[in-house]
């Protein structure tokens, strides 16, 4: 069995983003050379999350208002957490939207359904943060 490990780094400009990373996953697998296997995708700040979902601007705006009304980012002092950083709502963000995924490697490709692509998902941006891209397989 191989084993392939990789980070990202994503910086975005404002403080809430969605990147679609597939590209940069399938450049990660090309890269490994395995053909068969699994692919873990992992967010590695807890203010940021991967997810799988349709690329549809829309649906994204759709996280956006969903997101905000199930933890509002102000007013800051609704957060026991919030003191050094005014972060909290990020952190409960991520929570709803997940640390990682895992997809299965067929035939040296992302195993996905229609529509299906990698997100990372940014709650608290303008810094550096990282994600790990891990393959397994043969």
């Amino acid at each position: 069995m191989k084993s392939y490990r990789k980070e990202l780094t994503f910086s975005t400009p404002s403080r809430r983003a969605y990147v679609n990373i597939t590209r940069d996953v399938e450049r990660c697998l090309h890269e490994s050379g395995i053909r068969e296997g699994l692919a873990l995708v992992n967010a590695m700040n807890i203010t940021a999350s991967v997810f799988i979902n349709d690329d549809e601007r829309g649906l994204h705006g759709d996280f956006e208002t969903w997101l905000e009304r199930l933890a509002p980012e102000k007013p800051y002092s609704q957060y026991a957490h919030n003191g050094v950083e005014d972060n909290a709502d990020a952190h409960l963000k991520r929570q709803l939207m997940g640390r990682e995924v895992v997809a299965a490697v067929t035939d040296g490709r992302l195993d996905f359904g229609t529509w299906e692509q990698i997100f990372y998902g940014e709650y608290d941006g303008r810094r550096p943060k990282r994600v790990l891209v891990k393959i397994i397989g043969e």
